[in-house]
């Protein structure tokens, strides 16, 4: 066989077999599928104890919006676990270490909101590591979850998760409060579609990438949402608290965590 043929069969191996490449990257992109996912993958949901529901905001800091959500938790004594992005982060440091000194949970959502799937492994990798950083060193703490973008796990992005000592977590239930048309009502009656006991809920404090001015009808839905929560007997709280308790005797010193990529 001639180096040209050779040349040209090579070619051909290596077009067939690029969509199982795009195939094994985005595989794990099923897992943005709520429902699925749910029930297949309860952990990387979120899924926690019955008696306990995680309560989440992606998007922030934002100077504009956080101050109020934090302001509304405090008044109802309640903590919940803040999904930074980096870039946002950058914006507003002073913020960062409010929310952390208000005893919020400090997580990562990336540097800057865009699908993982569609970025290479290290893309990903610099982005979650920028972003990482920046919200530790600004919180005065170790961010232990990741959230993705849209939800989209990627192999590149499990892979960095594992170099980088983050644990991924999505959610159960959201309010859909991105949306121009969502109103108090819309996103508490959404949430409570998909809510059970040892749910997480997904919110956003932050318009930075949904319908402007959206964050004031989530803002509204949460006192009516809280309330809904604690009458089903649920407490509401960050993810750091909804991991399922040890069984008795258990002496061990170990994190329960989530989900392992």
């Amino acid at each position: 066989m001639s180096a040209r043929t050779t040349g040209r069969a090579a070619l051909r191996v290596g077009a067939a077999a690029l969509p199982l490449l795009a195939a094994a990257h985005a595989a794990p992109a099923l897992s943005a599928l709520g429902p699925l996912r749910t029930r297949l993958l309860p952990h990387l949901s979120g899924q926690g104890r019955p008696d306990h529901v995680a309560l989440t905001f992606d998007d922030g800091p934002d100077h504009l919006s956080t101050p109020h959500f934090l302001r509304l938790l405090e008044q109802r004594r309640t903590t919940a676990t803040f999904f930074l992005l980096g870039s946002m982060a950058a914006r507003s440091p002073g913020l960062v270490r409010e929310l952390a000194d208000a005893g919020h949970e400090i997580a990562v959502h990336g540097w800057l909101h865009r699908p993982l799937a569609l970025r290479g492994a290290r893309a990903v990798y610099d982005d979650l590591a920028r972003a990482r950083d920046m919200v530790g060193a600004l919180s005065g703490t170790e961010p232990r979850l990741f959230r993705p973008p849209y939800g989209v796990m990627s192999t590149a992005a499990h892979l960095a998760c594992r170099r980088l000592g983050l644990t991924p977590v999505l959610w159960t239930a959201w309010g859909r409060d991105w949306r121009a048309r969502a109103t108090p009502r819309s996103i508490h009656d959404t949430v409570l579609r998909d809510l059970r006991g040892g749910g997480t809920i997904l919110l956003h404090d932050s318009d930075c990438t949904s319908a402007t001015g959206s964050w004031r009808n989530t803002l509204g839905a949460l006192p009516r949402l809280l309330d809904t929560v604690a009458e089903r007997g649920w407490a509401a709280g960050p993810l750091r608290d909804h991991a399922p308790q040890p069984p008795a005797g258990w002496r061990g010193h170990r994190p329960v965590v989530f989900y392992t990529p």
